[in-house]
């Protein structure tokens, strides 16, 4: 039996190469993500450990705020000259280099804009001297308060040169220097990955960067010759206390990595998830593909039952046939994946300027590779391999293979486990907890597999409706009839498509619906004419200078100018958005924000007004208390003055301008402005583009404009999306070629039939075109169902975060049902014209 089934496998090895390319396919995207965070894994361990070398001991204080990076950006804690003092005082200790570093350093680089950062800090730090794996390129260190030093990173970017006049944005208002300094890092990096330095001197450096004079972020120390680093540790921690963190230069590093880490790790669990995509509708193509070629061999499995063979010989008979598949095409995937994810790596490191460790293969790759290979086309291959064994020996002498089955059980189970996806799905978007996750990607995982196990039932009548249009031919109606001839295999085709479109639809219905109801939202309550704001980055708010508020209101045609300050804060003990305004009541008017409770006038000194959902949150109401840190102060005690109904524009806790001086960046980083009636927009707004002439990293924009910026964040979201799900969308493609190409095997006498009878070449290829155009057609159709189903409870469960307007994008699902219709004729292509190269005697005597 196990000859037998090699000899098989050996035969119909080409029919197997697409089912084996899918899984192939998936199994390079989920090695390959291994590999590549893997990589760049190491590749921060050593550029930590290399810039920490010189550092046997590191101490920090406690940050002021801590919080996870999902959360917002901590803000570090502060020691100050007498802590320097105490650890120079330790036995062992030989050197202590105090560190000021900050991010927000914001360079006007040449074209008189701020120099980009996508993502990586901008640090703000003090001349300390080629210490840490520094080295001068060009010039010197900075030595007079004027003067800075950038990093070749920030130099190439900002087409700067030594000598040069610099404008640089801090937590104050641009200041000019003088370029005296190019550097670098050993190995000829140009920097510590991509991130952007200005060095100051140290006064300057505390007073820009940190807002206090003798303040420091951290204390390199170097132990004296035959010191242990660790027992100098545990000295110093001893001798500072639990209010700072010690650690040994190794331990720094490391911990640093970690934080990177971190971030790879959560990119990885993106980049799984949507390999994991691809794998799920690569499991719809290798069932379809089992399923027909357990039908093309009903005679041949029966003459075996016939000739002594068990159930179990046939069911072991095709679970072989996969093992060598998922087998094979987990070897490819891993070298493919492999391949794939060093090319990843490299470019990631070429454009984050990190030096690229070596590329391994860590077990983990390995592993998931096998497992998910070989597990995905067994699992997918189970139930033809039980269907195989089912097949009775006297089927050896019928005619017809196999007989169509009632779909009754099929449909049942489908709506049973659609009605418990579905259920899930909103107990998850109405339920909060660490469960959500998992209830939402259960109830979508069942929701597909319910639509999928309901489409047999739905492919006739809508596969008849649809092949219809391309009826006005014969090769249009045999078309439209081969492909509504086995519902089953039809829907399987189907579904594997309508998973990749289902969730495309699903993001843009969701995101179509956030933008709407925001528009809407400022259509009704946005009531301020121009508003000043910027690009925001992690950690850093754009700002301007506040001396310029009175100048704003005397611009001719200004009728209010409104600033708001804006940090991160801890309430209790949970992070929060904390603003300050100059005029809370003009905030109210602009904005159309309803009052819920108390007041909403301008908060006075030990006051706050806080949104409904914060306050419940909290459990605090009017004449209540809440306890606030801002990045630079301690905890204080406020009472709510007044609770207001959170907007789309308006959240969190607002207080007065007198908290503004606890604030990293105590500047404006938005103004609402209302103009005086009957005053010239355009001059108005050309007045204020000419006082902020200093500040480049704000706009002046209108309602439309401010919108269409915020906005745009969704499109490059979705951009991102279909690109990572495009795989899956190959794949599904993939199973469509592969259906039309077993079924034009399985019809080989039929084909060779019609050529006889006079289907020209051109007709018979334009009949499997219609096939696989009403198979693709159908899937995006089910696609587009099942994805504003699912878009339709993501925006009834946001309601309360402002989505109000179900929206469903008509114009994306007409460039999907065109999409489909150009999928199908490129999936027809090669078996198309197969079909027209049968050999017409051949095939009609083809058994």
């Amino acid at each position: 039996m196990l000859r037998a089934t090699i000899k098989s496998l050996l035969a119909r090895k080409l029919r197997l190469v697409l089912s084996g390319l899918a899984v192939l396919l998936g199994v390079m995207f989920v090695s390959g993500s291994f590999v590549l965070t893997d990589a760049l894994g190491r590749s921060f361990d050593n550029m930590f450990s290399s810039a920490m070398a010189e550092t046997d001991v590191l101490v920090t204080a406690r940050p002021a705020i801590d919080v996870s990076e999902m959360e917002g950006e901590s803000v570090p804690g502060t020691l100050a000259a007498a802590d320097r003092d105490a650890v120079a005082a330790v036995p062992g200790v030989a050197e202590v280099v105090a560190d000021v570093q900050a991010d927000g350093a914001r360079v006007i680089g040449k074209d008189g804009k701020v120099v980009a950062s996508f993502g990586p800090p901008r640090f703000g730090a003090n001349w300390t001297g080629e210490t840490g794996g520094l080295e001068l390129r060009e010039g010197r260190g900075p030595a007079a308060a004027d003067e800075i030093a950038i990093n070749v990173t920030l130099a190439e970017l900002s087409k700067l040169k030594v000598g040069d006049r610099v404008g640089v944005l801090t937590t104050q208002p641009k200041k000019m220097f003088t370029l005296v300094g190019i550097f670098g890092y050993e190995g000829g990096l140009p920097g510590q990955g991509p991130v952007h330095e200005v060095r100051f001197t140290e006064a300057v450096a505390q007073e820009l960067m940190l807002g206090a004079p003798g303040a420091y972020t951290s204390l390199s120390v170097t132990a004296a010759p035959g010191t242990d680093p660790a027992a100098l540790r545990d000295a110093i921690q001893s001798r500072l206390g639990d209010r700072y963190t010690v650690q040994t230069g190794q331990e720094a590093g490391a911990a640093i990595a970690g934080e990177f880490k971190t971030i790879l790790s959560l990119f990885n669990n993106i980049l799984l998830g949507f390999a994991g995509v691809a794998l799920f509708v690569g499991t719809f193509l290798i069932l379809n593909t089992f399923s027909i070629i357990v039908a093309q061999r009903t005679r041949e499995l029966a003459l075996s039952r016939a000739l002594g063979a068990s159930r179990r010989q046939v069911i072991g008979s095709v679970m072989v046939e996969a093992l060598a598949i998922g087998l094979l095409a987990s070897v490819l995937g891993l070298a493919a994946g492999v391949g794939v994810g060093a090319l990843l790596a490299k470019f990631a490191a070429d454009f984050s300027s990190i030096v690229l460790a070596s590329i391994s293969v860590p077990l983990a790759a390995v592993i998931s590779a096998f497992a998910v290979g070989i597990g995905v086309t067994v699992i997918a291959a189970l139930l033809p391999a039980v269907r195989a064994s089912r097949v009775p020996p006297v089927a050896a002498l019928q005619e017809v293979a196999t007989p169509d089955r009632p779909l009754t059980r099929l449909t049942v189970s489908g709506a049973v486990i659609g009605a418990l996806g579905a259920g899930a799905i909103a107990f998850g978007l109405a339920t909060t907890g660490d469960a959500v996750m998992w209830l939402l990607l259960g109830g979508v995982l069942a929701t597909f597999i319910g639509v999928s196990l309901l489409s047999p039932v739905l492919a006739r009548p809508v596969v008849s409706v649809l092949g219809r249009l391309f009826s006005w031919s014969v090769p249009g109606r045999l078309g439209r009839l081969n492909s509504g001839r086995n519902p089953r295999r039809t829907a399987i085709t189907a579904a594997a498509l309508m998973v990749g479109v289902a969730l495309i639809t699903g993001v843009n219905t969701t995101i179509s619906s956030a933008d709407n109801s925001l528009r809407g939202d400022a259509e009704t309550g946005f009531q301020a004419d121009l508003i000043i704001s910027g690009q925001e980055s992690p950690g850093v708010l754009p700002t301007f200078d506040e001396a310029l508020l009175p100048r704003m209101r005397a611009v001719p045609g200004i009728g209010t100018v409104t600033a708001r300050y804006a940090d991160q804060a801890m309430v209790g003990e949970q992070p929060n958005w904390a603003a300050a305004f100059t005029d809370l009541p003009a905030v109210v008017r602009d904005l159309s924000v309803v009052t819920v409770a108390g007041t909403l006038d301008q908060p006075g000194p030990g006051e706050v007004v806080v949104d409904d959902q914060n306050a419940a949150e909290a459990g605090v109401a009017v004449g209540g208390t809440v306890t606030v840190k801002l990045p630079k102060g301690e905890p204080t005690t406020y009472r709510v003055s007044g609770v207001y109904q959170r907007t789309p524009f308006l959240g969190g806790y607002l207080f007065g301008t007198g908290v503004v001086p606890g604030m990293r960046f105590p500047q404006p980083s938005l103004a609402y402005v209302r103009l005086a009636d009957g005053a010239d927009a355009d001059a108005a707004r050309q007045g204020l583009e000419a006082l902020l002439v200093d500040s480049p990293e704000m706009l002046v924009e209108d309602k439309q404009q401010y919108l269409d910026r915020v906005l745009g964040e969704g499109a490059q979201l979705l951009l991102m999306i279909q690109i990572l799900l495009g795989l899956a969308i190959v794949i599904a493609v993939l199973g469509v070629i592969n259906t039309l190409a077993l079924s034009v095997l399985e019809r080989t006498r039929e084909l060779g039939l019609l050529r006889a009878i006079g289907l020209s070449r051109a007709a018979t290829m334009r009949m499997i075109t219609v096939e696989a155009v009403v198979i693709t057609v159908f899937g995006v159709l089910l696609g587009v169902a099942v994805g504003v189903g699912l878009g339709a409870a993501v925006v009834q469960g946001l309601a309360d975060e402002g989505l109000k307007t179900l929206t469903v994008p008509w114009n994306a699902i007409a460039l999907y049902l065109a999409a489909g219709v150009a999928l199908g004729v490129l999936a027809a292509a090669l078996p198309a014209i197969r079909a027209s190269r049968i050999n017409i005697l051949t095939a009609i005597a083809h058994d």
